[in-house]
């Protein structure tokens, strides 16, 4: 908070007291925002819906990524970080 150097001289103890004012009625907002929170309501599971095509080939393709990930682009990445490859891709760090 910027304060001239009048007021601080003419009522010092306003000035200082604004900022614990400023976060009584933060912590007051807080705690309303906190005591008028209510539960989150969840949709029930439904067995005949958890068969979702695309959800199912996620989770067969995952797997896959993930393997093409640590054993082809991982390394790549390592190999054109090092030179003479990192200065023909123009890699600068």
């Amino acid at each position: 908070m910027i304060v001239s150097k009048q007021t601080a001289e003419r009522c010092p103890d306003r000035v200082a007291s604004r900022p614990t004012r400023g976060r009584a009625w933060l912590a007051v907002l807080m705690l309303g925002f906190l005591l008028s929170a209510s539960p989150a309501a969840a949709e029930e599971y439904e067995p005949a819906n958890a068969g979702q095509p695309v959800r199912v080939a996620g989770y067969l393709l995952h797997p896959v990524g993930v393997i093409f990930d640590f054993l082809v682009l991982r390394p790549a990445y390592w190999v054109g970080s090092h030179e003479p490859f990192r200065s023909f891709f123009g890699r600068q760090d």
